[in-house]
């Protein structure tokens, strides 16, 4: 039966579905995940509770099928033909569909050395389960990757009393994701809390014992955890003919280069006004272009353009950023009771903010920081650093300009 299909039952193909009926969709909807649970969020892996991992389910069984939302668990996509319109599953069954939205997200980096086997993941409810039942107190954990994942990771190993030695082939760690005020200020807690890090070294192999570094020096290790990085999962794509670069390449309307083929989510690279192709891996971006694809295969022509932004949670502090800081913009930092704030210019018009505080303290500023960004604000720049001006007077006085 003709219908749109969903291949990937994450956070962007579950959301996705649920908005193709809220745009007034009315024929099946079939959503195929491979795994054998419903559909759950991944950021809650990192936050285990009394010591079990959390399985924060995106929607119930119940919403599924109250939706008319057919959902094939446990099983992937082997085959997709675009000129017959279908997708061939894992278990050999073949899908016809009228649209068909790709959001197969990413799969972990892998580690090209000796033992590299010996490293476990983290990006699956399972990886999570493996990883915390086998720490205790007083082991050891040997973390690969000095990015968001395998800081936020670190983080609560410590708060479990295992020792962690953070890895990473960069000179610092955070270095990519996070502006270097705060990666400078996150690096030197994680010190405090007693994590050691090896920077600006490479793997030689993995053993029983630990992890060899370049330069010949060994971290004892009783855990290995392999952090670095994602890569967008573009193999059913490729293999069908599909454009792909850093990503599956789409237009501005989540389009790829295929007829009736949308791409979302983490594995979609998405045509940018200015030109070339970006891609984002973010909780709320994986809604936001699922939401957009939605209306669109529901006959909308609708361009996706909504502001990316991230947070992450070490220790009891937490990490807000919208917008895309870059080295070249103007820095405009304001130090506020709950933590520290930084706005990015870029010709004088705000393009990024930023900030790190105690908890959820600074989410009420970076919301509105998001909304002077999306208003095309040029705030004063001492306004921006005076803490006893309101953004919202910012933005009201925008508003009324």
């Amino acid at each position: 039966m003709d219908g749109i299909v969903i291949i990937g039952a994450g956070e962007c193909g579950t959301r996705a579905a649920f908005a193709l009926r809220e745009a007034g969709y009315p024929g099946p909807v079939t959503l195929v995940g491979a795994e054998p649970h419903l559909p759950y969020e991944r950021p809650p892996l990192s936050k285990p509770t009394n010591g079990a991992v959390q399985m924060k389910l995106i929607c119930a069984k119940e919403a599924l099928e109250a939706a008319g939302i057919d959902y094939l668990q446990s099983m992937s996509a082997s085959k997709l033909d675009t000129r017959a319109g279908t997708v061939t599953l894992s278990d050999g069954r073949m899908l016809k569909y009228e649209k068909l939205l790709l959001a197969t997200g990413a799969r972990p980096r892998r580690l090209a050395c000796p033992g590299a086997e010996l490293a476990l993941d983290f990006r699956t409810h399972a990886d999570a389960e493996v990883i915390f039942a086998s720490v205790a107190p007083g082991r050891s954990v040997a973390v690969i990757g000095g990015g968001l994942i395998g800081m936020e990771l670190a983080a609560v190993l410590r708060g479990k009393d295992v020792a962690v030695s953070v890895i990473e082939a960069a000179p610092k760690p955070l270095g990519r994701a996070v502006p270097q005020r705060f990666a400078e200020k996150l690096h030197a807690r994680h010190a405090s809390e007693g994590v050691r890090f090896h920077l600006d070294r490479g793997v030689v192999a993995i053993g029983d014992g630990g992890v060899t570094l370049t330069h010949g020096s060994m971290v004892p290790a009783d855990l290995v955890v392999s952090a670095i990085g994602v890569q967008p999962d573009v193999a059913l794509a490729e293999a069908a003919g599909l454009a792909t670069g850093n990503g599956i390449l789409t237009d501005t309307c989540l389009r790829t280069s295929a007829p009736n083929v949308f791409a979302a989510g983490d594995c979609a690279a998405v045509a940018q006004p200015a030109g070339g192709h970006f891609r984002y891996e973010s909780w709320r971006n994986a809604r936001a272009q699922a939401e957009t694809a939605a209306r669109n295969m529901a006959g909308a022509t609708e361009a996706f353009a909504a502001i990316p932004w991230f947070w992450s949670d070490q220790y009891d502090l937490g990490l807000q950023v919208a917008g895309l800081p870059r080295p070249a913009h103007q820095s405009v930092v304001r130090s506020v009771a709950a933590g520290e704030l930084e706005f990015y210019l870029d010709d004088g018009r705000l393009v990024a903010a930023a900030g790190l505080g105690i908890g959820n303290g600074l989410a009420r500023d970076i919301k509105l920081a998001e909304m002077l960004i999306a208003a095309g604000t040029t705030p004063d720049p001492a306004a921006l650093a005076d803490p006893g001006l309101n953004l919202k007077t910012l933005l009201k006085s925008a508003r009324a300009a």
